[in-house]
């Protein structure tokens, strides 16, 4: 919708905004040095809106929580985005200068009445009139989304229900007014942006744009293929299908991390050949033909990484790696060396400038810059340019600089795995504050903030199944079963549970999880699977 995948708002214009919306985000848990920047938001007079299913620690700060029914948020926006129309506060001035499509959008939201998004959501209509309303009025408004919008069959379109807000009300683009997407996991970002994503070159280029394939092939001096790769849940398709026979996983715990895990693991079990690089050996590590002991890149390493701002920062090496670990980049080159490819000396710097010799977004950032300013934010296209603080101020410029921003009508579509009689409970993944992922960086250590695995319920379905606060229950899906101790958690609502990834050789969520994929981003639908909760027969007493 804007043209370039990042977040467009610097984490200090959070401290300054008269309204933060916090959408599908635990932020005070998931990201908790943003949060930071959202309380001294609220020190100076911030109203932060949570909108969740769960009453998160984040929502605990809110002024306003809006529990939505898990999957509704596509209803939800484009609710608050009629209700704008109708009250007149849309931004005409900004809609006509900078936009397009606008009267598609205009046309599609218009179902979407208060009534109906409270039938929807769950949400009540006069709290969604409130919240619309105080977003289209705010002078500078924060709108920040992270997995509880993307973890869903549809995931992109929940992303431009949300775009479409900002646009219509013009809250993009300038100081204090932004969308931020906050990324799942560090660096993220990083990742994206140098080109590990299945249509992407490193800045954004794209793989199928001849003219941007040319600049590389010419640096390279090798062909790129013409067309889009596959992304992950792609390739577990193709495994199926008997495409795919080889895998090559760096950083990665597919075998753990993916949505149905038991055909995760059937199908890495299949393959012909298994290459793992990592700085643990995974459970991913335990199937695999050839593991790469791995340098730990947050201190073992030199380079860089991006976060969720936009801002690059050095990373710097401080420890040698032990044993037989070498870093991710001396691998490769010695795997190319064995391939006959020479891909230059192993040293990050030095494929650092090669990259920004081709990238507006980093021509600028030498590691000198870099280490002197303490990172800079993208674009920084030259070494006289500071860098970006936010994104699309080109929108605001008469003429507009570029392509306008284009509005996309979405529609409301529920989860794949519908409740029924036989799985009444719908069961939603996250994280806690402690952990990360599926537990490999830190399971291994402990905190006097963690607890092992539950499976959280409301006190009302506890008492309604005759299960006590504590009892180890089975959690029943269509795709598996688990045996989990039960958590009265005051948070959750009756029919909602939530549990985590983070101890999957405890407790294997994931065996729960469906994975219905959006099949524009490829993002499997953690946030929404059926579940029912069985009670566990107590194990028979032996005479002695």
């Amino acid at each position: 919708m804007f043209g370039a995948g990042g977040g467009t708002s610097s984490y200090r214009e959070t401290e300054e905004a008269n309204i933060i919306l916090l959408w599908g985000s635990n932020a005070r848990e998931a990201h908790p040095i943003y949060f930071h920047h959202v309380l001294r938001g609220i020190r100076n007079g911030a109203r932060l809106v949570v909108v969740d299913p769960r009453r998160t620690v984040s929502a605990q700060w809110a002024d306003a929580w809006l529990g939505l029914d898990v999957g509704s948020d596509v209803a939800l926006a484009n609710a608050m985005g009629r209700e704008i129309l109708a009250a007149g506060l849309e931004n005409r001035e900004f809609i006509g200068h900078a936009t397009a499509k606008f009267d598609a959008y205009r046309d599609a939201v218009q179902k979407y009445t208060l009534e109906y998004a409270e039938r929807e959501t769950g949400v009540p209509a006069s709290a969604i009139r409130d919240v619309a309303h105080a977003y289209a009025k705010a002078e500078k408004a924060q709108l920040c989304w992270t997995l509880g919008i993307t973890e869903h069959h549809n995931a992109l379109d929940n992303v431009f229900a949300l775009i479409n807000l900002a646009l219509l009300t013009g809250h993009v683009g300038r100081w204090g007014s932004g969308v931020c997407p906050l990324r799942g996991q560090n660096n993220v970002q990083g990742g994206g942006d140098m080109g590990a994503l299945p249509n992407k070159l490193p800045a954004g280029h794209d793989v199928e744009n001849p003219a941007s394939r040319e600049q590389w092939e010419r640096l390279w001096g090798a062909p790129i293929p013409h067309k889009r790769g596959w992304h992950l849940s792609r390739m577990f398709e193709e495994m199926e299908h008997g495409n795919l026979s080889a895998l090559y996983v760096v950083g990665e715990n597919p075998a753990q991390s993916e949505a149905d895990q038991t055909r995760a693991m059937n199908l890495l079990e299949g393959l012909e050949h298994l290459v793992v690089q990592d700085m643990f050996l995974t459970r991913t590590g335990e199937l695999a033909h050839v593991v790469f002991p791995a340098a730990a890149s947050w201190c073992e390493d030199e380079g860089t990484v991006t976060s969720s701002e936009r801002r690059v920062q050095r990373v710097r090496k401080a420890l040698e790696p032990p044993g037989q670990a070498r870093t991710d980049l001396e691998i490769l080159v010695e795997i190319g060396r064995r391939f006959g490819v020479d891909l230059g000396s192993p040293v990050a710097e030095r494929l650092w400038d090669e990259m920004r010799s081709l990238s507006p977004w980093h021509g600028g950032m030498s590691y000198r810059r870099l280490e002197a300013e303490n990172g800079l934010q993208w674009p920084c296209p030259d070494e006289s340019h500071p860098g970006s603080p936010f994104l699309h101020g080109r929108l605001w410029a008469d003429p507009v600089g570029g392509p306008l921003a284009i509005f996309v009508p979405t529609e409301h579509e529920p989860p794949v795995e519908r409740l029924t009689e036989d799985f009444p409970i719908r069961l939603t993944t996250g994280r806690r504050l402690d952990s990360f992922n599926t537990g490999v960086q830190t399971g291994g250590y402990s905190s006097p903030l963690r607890r092992g695995e539950t499976l959280d319920i409301a006190r009302e379905d506890g008492e309604r199944l005759g299960i006590a606060d504590g009892e180890v229950v089975r959690a029943v899906s269509r795709r598996g079963a688990v045996d989990v101790p039960v958590r009265y958690d005051e948070t959750l609502r009756p029919g909602l549970a939530f549990m985590t990834l983070h101890f999957q050789d405890e407790v294997a969520t994931n065996l729960l999880t469906i994975d219905a994929t959006d099949p524009k981003s490829g993002t499997a639908e953690f946030k929404a699977a059926a579940i029912r909760i069985e009670k566990v027969a107590a194990p028979a007493l032996v005479a002695r």
